[in-house]
């Protein structure tokens, strides 16, 4: 099981067309560019694919969608997660996980919990789930951090994979790796960290930037993983001076405007967010002819 997520995951956008709607023609074309371009599974409704923003019927759509579309070449994670325990062992309850092979879940955000909140959601969580839980650490968007001694703690789980660490803390990262089971995911959220995460023993990346370089990103992970360091450094070098356009007004407005450069889909997003700037497009556009 735990192998179908070492490698690249792909944090896949939403599409939505002009009038806001869920455009499933443009998905079904992202889904078959990332896949012909090498990534090893696929991550449907993140925070990337403005899960914050999708209604629960939608996520179903976009979840079934995707399944149908895949037809079993990938493995599928779906993101849920929450800030109200009850509320997402509900979901989970209500749920249909035909296809999904993994959930994604973000650590609890803005009620800011101790580590032994943050152990006993987690716990709750794997304990009602029917498919293995990767946890998500993005202390950015959380404003609290799962150290790495709940996170060790948490391993033991048996319905607790892997986690995708998002915190930067390499130190944190490289204490996981150390002391937890090796079967353990260790994933990395942060896309120009990946081949320094990969070297002391990372087992891939969730990535935002692999929505429009899947074969880039794919080739660079899989040399890391192979040890070869310094030609993965080089690839990850090509997209050193992009990789910052892409959260410069936020994500994924930013993957979202490459995409359109690419014909994948349109820049559009939802409020709060608002479209990529003329500008930010215009130097996207140019860095996209160079890499």
């Amino acid at each position: 099981m735990n192998n179908k997520f070492r490698g690249t995951g792909v944090a896949l956008i939403t599409p939505f067309k002009k009038d806001l709607s869920v455009d499933f023609d443009a998905f079904a074309k992202l889904l078959d560019f990332t896949i012909d371009g090498g990534i090893d599974y696929l991550v449907v409704s993140g925070t990337t694919g403005e899960s914050a923003t999708t209604t629960p019927d939608e996520k179903n759509e976009i979840l079934s969608s995707a399944i149908k579309h895949v037809k079993g070449r990938k493995s599928v994670v779906y993101g849920i997660g929450g800030n109200n325990t009850q509320a997402v062992i509900e979901v989970i309850k209500n749920s249909d996980f035909t296809g999904v092979d993994a959930i994604l879940s973000v650590s609890p955000y803005y009620n800011k919990p101790t580590q032994e909140g943050i152990y006993r959601h987690y716990s709750a969580i794997a304990e009602n789930c029917p498919v293995p839980v990767i946890l998500y650490n993005v202390p950015g968007r959380t404003s609290s951090n799962i150290t790495a001694e709940t996170t060790i703690r948490l391993a033991r789980h048996h319905n607790i994979i892997g986690i995708k660490e998002a915190s930067g803390d390499l130190g944190q990262c490289m204490q996981i790796v150390k002391n937890s089971a090796d079967d353990f995911l260790v994933i990395s959220g942060d896309d120009l960290l990946t081949v320094p995460m990969l070297s002391f023993g990372m087992d891939g990346v969730i990535s935002v930037l692999a929505n429009a370089f899947p074969e880039k990103f794919s080739s660079l992970v899989s040399m890391g993983l192979k040890g070869q360091f310094k030609p993965a450094s080089k690839l990850l070098f090509d997209l050193l001076e992009i990789n910052p356009l892409m959260y410069e007004e936020s994500n994924p407005v930013g993957i979202k405007a490459a995409l359109e450069v690419l014909g994948i889909c349109n820049r559009t997003v939802r409020a709060p967010l608002i479209d990529a700037s003329e500008g930010l497009v215009k130097r996207i556009r140019k860095l996209l002819k160079a890499v």
